[in-house]
Order: structure tokens, then sequence, then C-alpha cells
């Protein structure tokens, strides 16, 4: 644990070594407010609630989360320095789970920068704060699982534009999973248990009824174990790279 903490203390300060993390941060807060006041028409509706914030923000983490995975593995492997980390007497998933987590804390702190809108919703209403916090709690879970697919995908190459589109790619595959549009094309021929499973794995779907204020045990589950298998992948991809 020691050896994580210090990996992503290294990493949690190369965000904001940088202006781009602070962009990114700005970019994500005006977009959230944008989608939830005025595309989301927050004042039409007359309801004192973040239904809105939450129904958008899979959408936003498609585009957005991506970028911000693109470079923990691409831009160490371009650069070289992948052969100095992985020389340190760490491990492996020591090293995936470090970056991991401080990129994952990066996103946790763009999310927090959000609860401004939770305090305007209070001051104008009297929302149900605990389906709020239960939202934002599944909103840090699910920023979790694109992240990790994000990482796979740019340990699997040194291109940051390449891992971006393929992490957004596979991102977009599981957030689509669970809707009638793609459901409908397996229905005609594949056996109920398949597409029940399809649509199991969307994360519309998990993430809709976290952001109801209901926790289920399966939607835990859900995106603890597509976190872990997907950093079990990046530590098989760092692995294969780095013996190749």
């Amino acid at each position: 644990m020691r050896q994580i903490r210090i990996i992503a203390r290294r990493e949690l300060a190369a965000y904001f070594a940088t202006p781009t993390a602070f962009v990114f941060i700005a970019i994500f807060v005006a977009l959230t407010g944008a989608f939830t006041f005025y595309i989301g028409r927050f004042f039409d509706r007359n309801q004192a609630s973040l239904e809105t914030f939450f129904t958008f923000l899979p959408w936003l983490y498609l585009l957005l989360v991506p970028a911000v995975a693109m470079r923990m593995w691409a831009e160490e492997r371009k650069s070289g320095t992948i052969e100095q980390l992985l020389t340190l007497p760490v491990t492996t998933t020591e090293a995936v789970l470090g970056k991991f987590l401080a990129a994952w804390l990066f996103c946790g702190v763009a999310l927090l920068l959000t609860t401004p809108l939770w305090l305007t919703v209070n001051v104008l209403g009297r929302p149900d704060n605990g389906v709020i916090l239960i939202g934002y709690v599944g909103a840090f879970l699910m920023a979790g699982a694109f992240l990790s697919i994000g990482a796979c995908m740019s340990a699997l190459t040194r291109n940051q534009i390449i891992a971006f589109i393929s992490g957004a790619v596979v991102c977009f595959v599981f957030t689509l999973s669970g809707i009638d549009m793609v459901l409908n094309i397996f229905r005609g021929w594949a056996p109920p248990i398949l597409v029940d499973t399809i649509a199991s794995m969307s994360f519309l779907t998990r993430f809709d009824t976290l952001s109801r204020g209901v926790i289920e045990l399966r939607d835990l589950v859900f995106f603890l174990s597509l976190i872990a298998f997907w950093l079990f992948a990046t530590v098989m991809a760092v692995d294969t790279k780095k013996s190749g």
C-alpha cells in the first residue's frame, strides 16, 4: 500500500502541474451547469432536484473521462518513462493501482466542484438530499468504471489519440447496451438470458437506479467488478508490453 500511495501522490501532483488539469475541470464544471440549467431546462421543470444533472452525466463522462485516462500509459510509453517506472521496486499491479487511484481522485475533485449545483437546488427548494448523495456516490463509481476501461486502452498503445478513441468507443458500447434500440437487435434471435445479460451491462441502467437514490448491492458489485476486471486487463497489457 505504501508504494501505491507514493505513485498515486506522484501522479496526482503531475495532473495539477500543468494548466491542462484546470482547463479540464473548468470545462467539466461549465458543461454540467449548462446541461443541467439550460439544455435540461431546470427552471421549467419546477422541481428542486438534480435529475437532469445525473441524466446528462454519463454522456459527459463518455468524452471527458477517456480524455483523462488516455495519457495514463500511452504517454509513459511514448516518452520512455515507463521503463524507469517499472524498474523501480514496485510491481506492475502497484503501478497500475497507483496511477488509477490518482486519476480517480482527479475525477473525484472535478465531481466535487459540481456541488454548488447541489447547494443551488437547496436554496431554490427542498430536495431529497439523501437521493442526491447516493447519486454522487454512483457518479464516482461510474467514473471509476470509465477510467478503468480508458486505462486499459491506454496501456495497449503509445498514441494518446488512439487511446482516447478506443476508450470512448468501449465506454460507448457499455453505456448504450441497455437501451431498447440496441436490445431489439438481439431480441429477434438471441435467447432471453443473453438479452438480459447485455442489458445488465449498461452503465445507464446501473447508474439510473443509484441516481434515483436506490442502493442495490448488485449495482455496487457491478461497478466494482468492472473496475477490477479492467484493471486486471491493464496489468496484463502492461506486462505483455514490458516483456515484448
